[in-house]
């Protein structure tokens, strides 16, 4: 059973921690008994948000469309597994790079499909990483490899990739995101909220800026939140928000990213 106790200054805390193997939900319930009456309101942070970017029009028209989980429903296994591929070769180079040569992409892997991908032999792979039609990393042509085995069997089990994604709770991101990091290739980190945000799934970003403005409103997380303790602080926070504003996730992050740090000019920033 869970007790509140406070210390010698006053500050409340949990002592008695569940289980790291209790759901989700759970956890978040917990911090919530933490986190209630200390966190400023999102209307503070919009307004600061709308000031740096020129006023609220300027600021709705930098949030872009609101996200629909349920069409991902509709999404083919071979753009599922393309999205992934290329939110993965994207990382850490120039995404300008990639987007020029991604018809090559698309050509090199087959078209993205997963059930021809999974039959390919080994020299298929090897070849791979000598084509100049892609960026030529072996790490990542692996990670499609792999990735186009995980998308295959979770399709099959659930009538299609997407469908598995469409039927997942949207207030348990950070449960979605630790499964695709545990079962798929090199989806930890941002990489799997991009992919989901990527394909039309309501996700929020832990970029610095994101975090940096997460705990200038009060979350007592870390810098880099990694533990599954301050990712349920983050998720239960944007679950009451999104409750509280009726925004998107998408729109709660990026909203939050505009209001801290560097006041980057409006032209060029991507959705």
């Amino acid at each position: 059973m869970l007790r509140r106790h406070s210390d010698a200054s006053g500050h409340s805390f949990i002592r008695d921690m569940i289980p790291p193997s209790s759901s989700v939900a759970a956890r978040i319930m917990v911090f919530a008994a933490v986190t209630e009456g200390t966190m400023a309101s999102f209307e503070t942070i919009r307004m600061r948000a709308a000031e740096r970017k020129g006023g609220t029009a300027a600021l709705a028209g930098l949030l872009g469309p609101v996200a629909d989980n349920a069409s991902v429903a509709g999404l083919s296994d071979d753009r599922i597994l393309s999205a992934m591929a290329q939110r993965i070769f994207a990382a850490g180079f120039v995404w300008s790079v990639i987007e020029r040569k991604w018809p090559g992409f698309e050509e090199a892997f087959l078209g993205f499909e997963p059930k021809r991908l999974v039959f390919q032999p080994d020299d298929f792979w090897h070849e791979l990483a000598g084509d100049q039609r892609i960026v030529r990393n072996p790490k990542n042509i692996r990670a499609v490899r792999d990735n186009a085995g995980f998308v295959a069997r979770l399709s099959a089990e659930h009538g299609g990739f997407g469908r598995f994604l469409a039927q997942w709770p949207a207030d348990d991101q950070i449960g979605l995101t630790a499964f695709l990091a545990k079962h798929g290739s090199r989806l930890g980190g941002n990489s799997a909220p991009y992919f989901l945000r990527m394909i039309g799934w309501d996700s929020f970003l832990l970029t610095t800026h994101v975090v940096a403005a997460l705990r200038d409103a009060g979350l007592d997380i870390a810098a880099v939140p990694a533990s599954r303790r301050d990712l349920a602080k983050v998720q239960w926070q944007l679950n009451e928000w999104r409750h509280e504003t009726g925004l998107s996730y998408a729109h709660l992050s990026r909203i939050l990213a505009f209001s801290i740090g560097e006041n980057r000019a409006a032209e060029g920033m991507r959705h």
